[in-house]
């Protein structure tokens, strides 16, 4: 059963996009389902009996495991949520092995569950005060069943720890250059991602507008363009993995869009394998930057600031 899931997952990771998303789902130790997009998911393992500790790391990180001659983090994705840990010294579990911005990650699971694909529009994202600092970042449901998927960039900035700070020389460029008609974009539905999608565009004293939807950036961008046909946002950033409508289909249509067509898109996403960059190039993208590097993203940013300022001629600071 196991090597005929796991053939699945192949098969589906070579399909192309089209507003639909490809989810393993599986169990945790309150037997509850969750999900994860298979383009994360590199292989599934039953869980090695050893493992390397770690000193003085999260609890949730269970050690370390060789995958494929590389260690990687054991991440007990229960234990993190406050469930008990899995016992996989007496017990069969396994390792969702996932990338994830060009890291590899261990996630410990109880059981594997079945494939299923869902279109985005049907990936409810909940709101509420209950749910503004939780790792619940969508729920969706498979035959009245509800299936929960997790913010798992949160996860990774909690237990592992994410760098927000860019190199000086990139904060004194931007410095230089940075003026007050720059206006940067950017659409993510993690919470994480948009916490360092701000802490990177504050630190080059770039003003920015972040939105948690796709609908809610086309939205804007239409709004923003001038009586020249020329937008008010230097570039926009765009996460692939996002609820009612997902980053390919956002950059197909904004490419598609004669009036919106000449923004510069880049896609900053944890789905950071070349399959995901070259899909998101066929279909309009600029450029693709992994996310959680912020030197990367401040590049960018510094790049079309630079192209703009040549295009437009001087402007006021």
């Amino acid at each position: 059963m196991q090597d005929q899931l796991f053939a699945e997952i192949d098969k589906r990771t070579q399909l192309a996009q089209s507003n639909e998303l490809e989810m393993l789902t599986f169990y945790l130790a309150d037997q509850q389902l969750y999900g994860l997009n298979v383009f994360k998911i590199i292989e599934i393992i039953e869980t090695p009996k050893e493992l390397s500790r770690i000193p003085h790391s999260h609890p949730a990180i269970k050690g370390e495991i060789d995958f494929r001659g590389h260690p990687i983090n054991l991440i007990d994705l229960g234990e993190y949520l406050g469930m008990a840990p899995v016992d996989y010294l007496h017990q069969v579990s396994y390792v969702l092995i996932c990338e994830y911005s060009t890291t590899t990650q261990g996630f410990l699971v109880v059981q594997p569950n079945i494939l299923i694909t869902k279109g985005w529009e049907e990936i409810i994202k909940p709101v509420g005060a209950l749910y503004e600092d939780s790792c619940l970042t969508a729920i969706t449901y498979h035959e009245g069943v509800p299936i929960q998927m997790l913010d798992v960039e949160k996860v990774l900035n909690e237990i592992v720890g994410i760098n927000i700070t860019i190199s000086q020389d990139l904060i004194e460029k931007s410095q230089s250059i940075v003026r007050k008609e720059h206006h940067i974009l950017a659409v993510d539905d993690s919470k994480a991602a948009c916490f360092l999608i701000r802490a990177v565009l504050n630190q080059m004293g770039i003003r920015h507008t972040v939105v948690d939807e796709a609908p809610k950036a086309l939205e804007i961008l239409e709004k923003s363009i001038d009586d020249s046909g020329k937008s008010s946002f230097t570039l926009v950033f765009t996460d692939l993995e996002m609820p009612i409508m997902d980053g390919f289909t956002f950059t197909r249509k904004l490419k598609q869009n004669p009036r919106l067509s000449h923004i510069y898109v880049a896609v900053n996403s944890s789905l950071s394998n070349k399959s995901n960059e070259e899909k998101a190039q066929q279909l309009g993208a600029d450029d693709f930057v992994p996310k959680f590097t912020p030197d990367n993203m401040a590049r960018i940013v510094i790049e079309q600031i630079e192209k703009s300022t040549r295009s437009a001629g001087p402007m006021e600071r």
